[in-house]
């Protein structure tokens, strides 16, 4: 196994970058003060102004993005949505997609200056359709990863709740990550090795704990016998197909053929939504890490298409 011997985020970039036989592109943490106290945070990849923005899914972070980031080779700015990464837990426990949108929208105001490539996952989808919906002068194109309004909660989504229910601190980092895999969640073994460093810290009496806020209150939530409890977020949304159907800027489905979106939700989508595009890759939910060369070549030509 490989081990990190330098523990800082963007330690794991150099051996992605050279897979890829690229260069690590210039990066930085960003960080807002929002009005209400709270934090929201980012990552910006690039020296020019981005033009591509990136949101991930629930329990995951801005990190999850690396991969396709680096395939891409552009300018990207990659949200850790609320509750996540290193932006603030929410007192309210609102993880809904209309009030993480309004995050988001708030710190494209301030780091953007031209509507964006909104490419959202799972929970990042619904958010991007949600932001694209109120903030139309933010969102040039948006492309929804795996997950639509209408998705059946029995398959997919159950199984993240099941994962993220279970324990909410381990012995080490390598206890989740065999969680993570027997559970089918990531990649290989160094990529969800990866994705569980940047997504977990040790406390100070060496206990490994998740960083998100999703994995605290699932816990919660199974202790106290109530799985359906507000304290247990859902990543879908009543309100998705109204912000979908209020979205001006072209559409893109991209389901995951071994993911969590069916063939019959891909319909459904494509019913409800007949100007937009339903593309199909071989991956898993987590598309960004187990089809990021092909991701970002979509990522791209939207660009392209939009002269951006």
């Amino acid at each position: 196994m490989q081990v990190a011997t330098d523990i800082t985020e963007f330690s794991y970039l150099p051996a992605q970058a050279e897979a890829y036989g690229v260069s690590v592109p210039p990066v930085e943490r960003l960080s807002l003060a929002l009005a209400d106290g709270r934090t929201i945070s980012a990552l910006r990849f690039g020296t020019e102004p981005p033009r591509i923005t990136l949101l991930h899914g629930a329990g995951l972070n801005a990190h999850t993005w690396d991969t396709t980031v680096l395939a891409l080779g552009d300018s990207a700015l990659v949200f850790d949505l609320a509750g996540h990464g290193d932006s603030s837990w929410r007192s309210d426990l609102d993880y809904s997609p209309r009030t993480l949108a309004s995050d988001v929208a708030t710190a494209l105001d301030a780091w953007t200056d031209a509507p964006q490539i909104v490419v959202g996952q799972s929970l990042g989808g619904l958010t991007g359709a949600a932001l694209a919906a109120s903030r139309p002068d933010l969102v040039a194109e948006l492309l929804v990863v795996d997950i639509t309004p209408g998705i059946d909660t029995s398959a997919g989504p159950a199984a993240l709740r099941e994962f993220y229910a279970g324990p909410t601190d381990f012995a080490s980092r390598d206890e989740l990550v065999d969680r993570a895999i027997a559970f089918g969640f990531g990649g290989a073994r160094a990529d969800t090795e990866r994705g569980v460093f940047h997504n977990t810290r040790v406390r100070a009496d060496g206990r490994v704990e998740w960083k998100h806020h999703f994995a605290h209150l699932a816990a919660q939530a199974l202790a106290a016998h109530a799985p359906g409890d507000a304290a247990s977020p859902s990543i879908l949304s009543a309100s998705g197909w109204d912000d979908l159907a209020r979205t001006a800027a072209p559409v893109t489905l991209i389901r995951a053929v071994h993911g969590f979106v069916s063939a019959a939700d891909a319909e459904e989508f494509a019913r409800r939504l007949p100007d937009a595009r339903v593309l199909a890759l071989d991956a898993t939910h987590n598309v960004q890490e187990t089809a990021p060369g092909a991701l970002a070549e979509i990522i791209s030509a939207a660009r392209s298409s939009q002269g951006l």
